[in-house]
């Protein structure tokens, strides 16, 4: 029975290990893009970067107030070429989570806009309107 219990920690302290170390792995120059209040139903918004904020190569979701369910996330680059990803893989976002990191398409290419598709979840009178940021990593 200790060995078992051992083990299960040990198990648990790899786990921990490896997903600080992968989390390290994607820090970078993260830029926030643009920050978007979420209406009580189904939205769709479209940010268009200006600047240093162009010069990405992945983009994530952070949900900063209340909750919101993710749908989809297009983005087109300067060159035209567009990409879509399906969301619902990330679920629903609460206050202080964030998506898994998208990576753009092309090496070398800019970011014109970003389209997302999301719901607000909860209730009108009772909770907060979902607010997301949407953060870029620099390119490197």
């Amino acid at each position: 029975m200790r060995n078992k219990v051992k083990i299960l920690v040990l198990l648990f302290l790899i786990s921990i290990v490896h997903s600080g170390y992968s989390q390290s792995k994607d820090e970078g120059n993260w830029v926030k893009i643009a920050e978007k209040l979420v209406a009580f139903k189904s939205d769709k918004d479209v940010i268009t970067p200006s600047g240093n904020e162009k010069k990405v190569d992945k983009i994530k979701i952070k949900c900063v107030q209340g909750t919101l369910k993710l749908k989809k996330v297009r983005v087109e680059m300067s060159n035209g070429e567009k990409k879509e990803y399906d969301a619902k893989g990330v679920g629903v976002l609460s206050k202080g989570m964030s998506s898994f990191a998208f990576t753009l398409p092309g090496k070398n290419n800019t970011l014109k806009k970003i389209e997302l598709e999301y719901d607000s979840v909860g209730a009108l009178l009772v909770t907060k309107k979902a607010k997301v940021e949407i953060l870029g990593r620099i390119s490197q």
